[in-house]
Order: structure tokens, then C-alpha cells, then sequence
């Protein structure tokens, strides 16, 4: 039986580091690889997180060339059963504006080749991604974005495109055009792979700006890689904030159904 070093499993940035006191950073072997980086394990709030930046410590990993399995893997290993995944994201809606947050509830599949399951064979396991995102978690995400003043959407589906590169204005309106709320290069297949674990999942989408194709908009300019850091830095602040609540927040036993997703996809034969 593993031991439990940690409960709560975040994906992130480097720059969450700072909120992590008297890190331990681990190495974590999996069958998959190795995952992105060293995790880092710490307590806050009286909860054990384990820590891990899905590009790795200098960026090095690019959206196409993440370990995911390799990632959701270690933090299974490490005893997480929440995992929460905020990145930068674009919007597609223009609702949704540079700033906000996005609880997404749904995703789109854009990307191609990904490593994207567990279940390669012999054993099958069609997990149901009906609702890939944890109901509990998602309500807790909302009341504590509101109570902390956010603009915060409760709801939304991101576009996950394959990048590295963004998308063409033709694309984007397409997107756009589909009514999907935000655009991303790196929730598929986190999600659908804690799924599969047996693992809460809650993404927090922080939006750095409106994609090229924005509905009724002839004015976007084209995304860049500078901007989109420079928001995502002069929000950051507020992203660990919330971070920090939910982690405090998050309830010790869980009140949702993740837990037996795996049993639920197994053919009874």
C-alpha cells in the first residue's frame, strides 16, 4: 500500500512556489516516465499539497510535449485524490474578459497524438466524461471566487488545441462561433486522465486576453506569448489567493461520485 505524503494536487506555474513553506521536492518514478519536474510537497492550511509545474521549472516542457500520464500518475502515487489545474486561457466570448476566472464544466478536444488514457490494454475501461469536472469542487471554486470579490464564471467550456503555436482567426471563429467560452493548450487529457484515476479534478482558468476570432470583434490583435505572461503575472496574486482558500476549504472526505468512476466504466462480464 502506498503512504499518503500528500492529499491535494496542484498543476501549475513556477511562480506558486512562494506560498509553499519548507518545500521537500521528490522524485517520482512512474511507468509512464518521469513527470514534468521534482514535486514539491508542503503543508498549508494543515493540508499536505504536492506541487508540480506541468511545463517543468524553466518552461521546458511545451504544450504537445507534457508528460501528462507521467504527471497524474506521480501525484496518484503520492496520495493526492483532488487535483486542481489553473492555467492561462483566452476567451473566446466577449463576456468573458481579460481577468476573470473560469470554472471550466466542459471541454472540446482539438489536439491530435497525446498520450491520453491508462487503459491501453488488456484491461478496457471506458470511463463516462460526461462531466469531466468535479461538481463539489467546482461550487466550492465559485462561492470562494465570489466571497474574494473575483469576477468569476461558474461554467464555461475550454477548446483544447493542440499548440504550440495559437490559433488562426478562422479557427478561433469557428470556436467562437460554437458559443465555447475559453481556449487552452493543456486540459486534455489532465483531466480526463485523474478521471480515470479516480481523482477530483478542478480547473481554474485564469484569461489573459480574447482570442484573434472574438465574436463581433474586428479589433483583436493577434495573442502573444508576452502578453499572455504579463497578464497572467499582474493576476497572479489573486489566482493564489484563491488557491490558498481552496485548499483550506477543500472537505477532507469527498461528497462526489469521482471516486468511483473507474468501476463504473468496467464492463461486468
Amino acid at each position: 500500500m502506498r503512504r499518503q505524503r500528500a492529499e491535494i494536487g496542484i498543476f501549475g506555474g513556477s511562480g506558486f512556489y512562494s506560498l509553499l513553506p519548507e518545500v521537500e521536492e521528490v522524485k517520482v518514478e512512474t511507468p509512464y516516465g518521469p513527470p514534468s519536474d521534482r514535486v514539491a510537497l508542503a503543508e498549508v492550511a494543515g493540508r499536505r499539497i504536492a506541487f508540480l509545474p506541468r511545463h517543468g521549472k524553466d518552461h521546458q516542457w511545451p504544450p504537445h510535449r507534457i508528460p501528462f500520464r507521467a504527471n497524474v500518475w506521480a501525484m496518484r502515487e503520492l496520495g493526492v485524490t483532488r487535483l486542481i489545474g489553473p492555467c492561462a486561457a483566452g476567451s473566446l466570448q466577449p463576456e468573458v474578459r481579460p481577468g476573470d476566472f473560469v470554472l471550466a464544466d466542459q471541454f472540446v478536444d482539438r489536439t491530435r497524438g497525446r498520450s491520453d488514457t491508462y487503459f491501453d490494454g488488456p484491461s478496457t475501461v471506458h470511463v463516462s466524461t460526461a462531466d469531466p469536472y468535479c461538481p463539489e469542487l467546482r461550487r466550492l471554486g465559485l462561492e470562494l471566487a465570489r466571497a474574494q470579490g473575483l469576477e468569476v464564471h461558474g461554467e464555461g467550456t475550454v477548446v483544447v488545441i493542440q499548440g504550440p503555436r495559437f490559433s488562426t482567426r478562422a479557427e478561433s471563429r469557428w470556436f467562437s462561433g460554437q458559443g465555447w467560452q475559453v481556449i487552452n493548450m493543456t486540459q486534455y487529457p489532465e483531466v480526463v486522465l485523474a478521471r480515470e484515476l479516480d481523482m477530483c479534478y478542478l480547473n481554474v482558468s485564469l484569461i489573459t486576453d480574447y482570442d484573434v476570432g472574438l465574436a463581433g470583434r474586428s479589433d483583436v490583435p493577434s495573442v502573444t506569448a508576452e502578453e499572455v505572461v504579463r497578464v497572467f503575472k499582474a493576476n497572479n496574486e489573486r489566482l493564489r489567493r484563491l488557491l490558498l482558500a481552496l485548499v483550506e476549504r477543500i472537505p477532507r472526505e469527498r461528497g462526489c461520485e469521482c471516486g468511483d468512476t473507474q468501476a463504473r466504466g468496467r464492463f461486468q462480464g
